[in-house]
């Protein structure tokens, strides 16, 4: 149970709102002129990233506010809980503890006074094991032959980071082992994820931690049906088919063998589970010791995040960034913007683990908000952005603050010149440029515009951006990447009171779905609403 004071109450917060009203006429042309220093001073590097906060609408004053807010709302103390096991997800009185499955110190974590990281470690070398073996050509299907795709069913957490870090990393992976992902319950999902497969030739990856979950299990059923069907033996499932589950009774039931099951546990959150079991498929994809550069990179971040003071601390800093544009300046969103092709996923990986971690309206002791919390998190790859959805944020009427996301090296050169990614990063410096100082209707003007068009032609500028700048992706650049983002979730979520651990969110709908089933084809639906009602009635008519 919380004990904080109510939030928009502490001095903190109104001293900070005080600053909301000087800021409002104050434009980034004017931060900069005042301190032609100021992209040095507010910028700061954590293991491989630079990180340029200098184009946000705050001054170090503000800066200094924050970071006082941030130790009013005991962001040190709840860090230090939450890497020590104390159970922080208070609604479903459990401990928090993704950061155990990336520490390779040896260093004892405990949770009930006994250590996690033996079980921790036994898994990921049954993980390891197996992924040698099916890497190598060792581990064959029930006809003998070898392991050509890998179709990981799961849905959430136990989908979106597999499928955005095996995208990201798939410069370094095993060009001869394909990857499918099937997380849909629409059946289109699933059928065309198969429907060019050789079943004997295929693995299928249960990813279900009660390995009861209705959309996982629809398709894990699917798929079974659909191998049995072709190679004629259910037997077969023995050996295309792992589980990665708590649930032995379960997974037994469905025919697989107990010790293809890979567990985790339930202080491993979904949306923080890549480094877990969950990640299996990452590991067959780049194999084990690319996976262990992935977690070191993790590790990296975790290290610097609890231990770095405040001010130097950058998923810290990136949190009270997003604090201040949310809460004082009335942002309502935020874009992910990587000018990296392979993290086209990245966007969608964080949308999921910012809005699921953040999007409450009540506090830890179950009062209502008078603060807004989770931004509605979004974005695409550039440069495809800045032919789409570019325009509202430059010209249009919402405030978007963005995140841009840069490497300095390419991983492909396709002219052997470095043309491409040179103007890549070309567009990447422009865009955050443009978006901070815009144009004015002088500046139009000087260049020849008719004066019925300049103001078609003004930008306004002064639109708020961080800009992240890594040497190269490699796994361990990635997984210091997405830590410094899960970090930057955990202190808006201590700061704003609320649990961002659990997810009671999506249960509900979950639920009345399971009802609303039982009666969609001919049952009595007079108990629900005229709409519900209505809707089944036409969806009847047409089929």
């Amino acid at each position: 149970m919380s004990t904080l004071e109510p939030l928009t109450e502490t001095s903190e917060w109104q001293l900070l709102q005080a600053h909301v009203s000087a800021m409002q006429n104050v434009h980034l042309r004017e931060l900069f002129a005042n301190n032609p220093d100021r992209g040095h001073t507010m910028s700061m590097r954590a293991g491989d990233i630079y990180l340029d906060f200098s184009k946000n609408r705050l001054t170090p004053d503000i800066l200094q506010l924050l970071l006082q807010l941030a130790r009013a709302r005991n962001v040190e103390g709840l860090r230090g809980a939450m890497f020590s096991g104390q159970k922080i997800n208070t609604t479903e009185n459990r401990a928090v503890l993704h950061t155990a499955l990336r520490n390779l110190s040896g260093s004892a974590v405990l949770v009930d006074g006994e250590d996690v990281m033996p079980e921790i470690l036994a898994v990921r070398s049954q993980m390891e094991q197996f992924a040698e073996a099916v890497r190598s050509g060792t581990w064959q299907g029930h006809t003998g032959k070898r392991i050509r795709h890998i179709v990981n069913i799961g849905i959430g957490g136990s989908d979106l980071g597999p499928v955005m870090v095996t995208e990201a990393l798939k410069f370094y992976s095993q060009r001869d082992l394909y990857m499918h992902f099937v997380s849909n319950i629409d059946g289109s999902h699933i059928e065309e994820t198969l429907r060019n497969l050789d079943p004997a030739e295929t693995l299928c990856i249960i990813a279900s931690k009660t390995f009861t979950t209705d959309e996982t299990m629809t398709n894990a059923h699917t798929a079974r049906s659909w191998l049995i069907e072709k190679l004629g033996d259910e037997a077969a499932i023995a050996k295309h088919f792992v589980a990665v589950s708590t649930n032995t009774e379960e997974v037994t039931k469905f025919g697989i063998d107990p010790a293809n099951m890979f567990v985790f546990w339930d202080w491993v959150g979904g949306r923080y589970s890549l480094t877990s079991a969950i990640g299996l498929s990452i590991m067959l994809s780049v194999g084990p010791q690319l996976f262990r550069e992935l977690l070191e990179g993790f590790e990296t971040m975790d290290t610097h995040f609890r231990t770095a003071p405040l001010e130097e601390n950058l998923p810290v800093i990136l949190a009270l960034i997003g604090i201040w544009n949310t809460n004082f300046l009335g942002a309502s969103t935020e874009a992910i913007l990587p000018y990296e092709q392979y993290l086209h996923r990245f966007p969608a990986y964080f949308q999921q683990g910012n809005m699921e971690s953040n999007g409450k309206s009540v506090t830890k002791a179950g009062t209502q908000v008078d603060y807004n919390t989770g931004p509605i998190v979004w974005g695409e790859p550039g440069t495809n952005g800045q032919h789409a959805f570019y325009q509202l944020i430059h010209q249009g009427t919402r405030l978007i603050p963005c995140d841009f996301i840069g490497f300095a090296e390419p991983l492909n050169d396709p002219d052997g010149r470095g043309t491409h990614h040179r103007k890549l990063i070309a567009n990447l410096l422009a865009q955050s440029h443009a978006l901070a100082f815009g144009k004015t209707a002088d500046e139009v003007r000087a260049e020849g515009v008719a004066e019925e068009l300049v103001p078609h032609r003004v930008f306004e500028g002064n639109r708020p951006s961080n800009t992240l700048l890594l040497p190269r992706l490699t796994p361990n650049a990635l997984g210091q990447l997405i830590a410094a983002y899960e970090h930057k979730i955990f202190v808006q979520g201590a700061i704003w009171d609320i649990d961002s651990f659990d997810q009671w969110g999506v249960e509900l709908g979950k639920v009345l779905a399971k009802e609303i089933i039982g009666t969609l084809q001919d049952g009595d639906i007079d108990s629900y609403d005229s709409s519900t009602q209505a809707l089944i009635h036409t969806w009847r008519s047409l089929q």
